[in-house]
């Protein structure tokens, strides 16, 4: 499966919320965003409540991972 590492959507920074992947440029863990889309949460809802994170990070975010879903099944 491939890594966030070639996301530009996200960092992994030592030190910053314990080291989670975070949206770049922001505290916002990338597990809030699957958290909130798995409990029924639409990605408009998401931008209301995490303004920090803009509407192209979340799509190339879901981008990247919709390639290496596909990538994992091919294999």
């Amino acid at each position: 499966m491939k890594s966030w590492e070639d996301c530009d959507a996200v960092e992994q920074v030592a030190g910053r919320v314990s080291g989670a992947w975070v949206f770049r440029g922001t505290r916002i863990p990338v597990a809030a965003l699957f958290e909130n889309l798995q409990g029924g949460a639409t990605i408009d809802e998401f931008l209301e409540w995490f303004p920090g994170v803009s509407r192209q990070q979340v799509v190339s975010l879901l981008d990247h991972e919709t390639v290496a879903a596909k990538q994992a099944l091919a294999t």
